[in-house]
């Protein structure tokens, strides 16, 4: 792998750590401050709103701009954000309103990282490289993110409410930096004809180019399906698992050891969704890994014990991995380069936007009929994801490599560094329209 892409992999896996640090941090200091599940959950549904509400702009951004300078600058961004809560709960103004108003600012910026990250990959590394280097940016993040994240945030929080937002602070601020040694522009040439065109313009390009594209709207509502049964089950997990009245008991460093589970899986998946494709190809791959994505959401309406549901962690984690490193992979393969960030920003619009609305209804069927029933229902949901496999079989995905490759001729762009390519970076970004 090229210099430049192990840079943007040490960047990702800090600030993966960062998003698991804050995602257990600020519902474990949201349960002292209340015990209503609906308001717990409304933390997920305020840190996942900004896909729904800023997605397609924060796309039509990031073609416009540098894609480095762009995670660089919001991770800068949500570093002062929580610098600004670590100050509030000094000062002893801790309500569940400033943490709702942090949540929904830092996803802000989110929207504007994760969209970069996403698009800076194939210009940092061949378009045959796309699977292994997908493969091991997600090792790296939801390690960090999953195995190192959650259990720093159950200590950090003991030492008191401000550490782990202190922890997450500092590690974004070195993702941040980490990006800095990383030359030449990342931002992405225009074609001709697209010079002049309006924000707004530039968003109906992407939506339309995505709906064209049955494959990816396809796997767009499958993974759209899948994020709002996770996030509804885990908008209420902590109070399900943590705390002397709760059904599992648990203390908040068991809590974050109970998420590592899902790391190891991620893990496992990482390094075996090559094998797993190899052997069963991609849409039978894509189906085990969404059954074991059901398994991860539905095994706590069955059981409180917490090494069985650990194992469908496990399982459900490596399951997750595969599924996202053949469909983000593809997505980026067949995508022109000057509309990845938006393509990118459309897709997440519908995969992720919901995501708040999952969070919300986990909170509100936990209010009207307890907790279990949420992961029971959530868990059958996921297993109808299954149904978009009739589109997405192994003959449509190849046939829509197949056409990128036909009809997309490669064009040099502005974005390759001088000096990388002696590195073995491809010396043009991907192909474009």
């Amino acid at each position: 792998m090229t210099r430049a892409y192990r840079l943007v992999w040490s960047a990702a896996a800090l600030s993966g750590l960062a998003d698991g640090v804050l995602k257990v941090a600020l519902p474990l200091v949201a349960v002292g401050v209340t015990r209503s599940p609906a308001l717990v959950a409304g933390l997920a549904f305020a840190v996942t709103l900004p896909w729904l509400l800023f997605a397609l702009p924060a796309g039509a951004f990031v073609d416009r701009v540098d894609r480095r300078r762009a995670m660089a600058g919001a991770n800068t961004l949500r570093a002062v954000l929580l610098g600004a809560l670590v100050a509030g709960l000094l000062a002893g103004v801790a309500t569940i309103w400033l943490l709702y108003l942090v949540a929904f600012c830092v996803g802000i910026a989110e929207t504007v990282h994760d969209t970069a990250a996403q698009s800076i990959v194939p210009q940092v590394v061949a378009r045959d490289r796309l699977p292994v280097a997908n493969a091991r940016l997600y090792a790296a993040e939801l390690t960090a993110n999953q195995f190192a994240g959650p259990p720093l945030a159950g200590a950090l929080v003991v030492a008191g409410a401000a550490a782990p937002f202190v922890g997450a602070t500092g590690l974004w601020l070195a993702a941040a930096a980490a990006l800095l040694p990383m030359r030449g522009s990342f931002r992405v040439a225009r074609p001709p004809d697209a010079a002049g065109a309006g924000i707004r313009a530039e968003i109906v390009e992407g939506v339309r180019w995505l709906w064209r594209q049955r494959l990816l709207r396809t796997f767009a509502a499958m993974v759209g399906v899948s994020n709002f049964a996770s996030n509804a089950a885990f908008a209420v997990l902590v109070v399900y698992a943590v705390g002397p009245g709760s059904a599992m008991g648990l203390s908040a460093p068991e809590y974050g050891w109970l998420l590592t589970a899902l790391a190891v899986g991620s893990l496992l998946g990482s390094l075996l969704s090559g094998p797993v494709v190899r052997a069963l190809g991609r849409a039978r791959g894509l189906a085990v890994a969404l059954t074991t994505a059901a398994a991860l959401v539905g095994v706590p309406a069955l059981t409180t014990n917490p090494f069985t549901i650990s194992a469908s962690f496990v399982v459900g984690g490596a399951g997750i991995v595969i599924a996202n490193v053949v469909m983000v992979s593809l997505r980026q393969s067949i995508t022109p380069d000057h509309l990845l960030g938006r393509v990118n920003s459309c897709y997440r619009l519908v995969a992720w936007g919901t995501m708040p609305l999952g969070a919300a209804t986990g909170g509100l069927l936990a209010e009207a009929f307890g907790v279990r029933p949420v992961f029971a229902i959530m868990g059958v949901l996921v297993l109808t994801t299954l149904l978009g496999l009739r589109t997405a079989t192994n003959a449509a995905m190849e046939a829509a490599e197949a056409a990128a490759d036909v009809v997309v001729p490669a064009q040099p762009t502005a974005a390759t560094p001088a000096g990388e390519d002696a590195e073995g970076r491809p010396s043009g970004a991907r192909p474009g329209t």
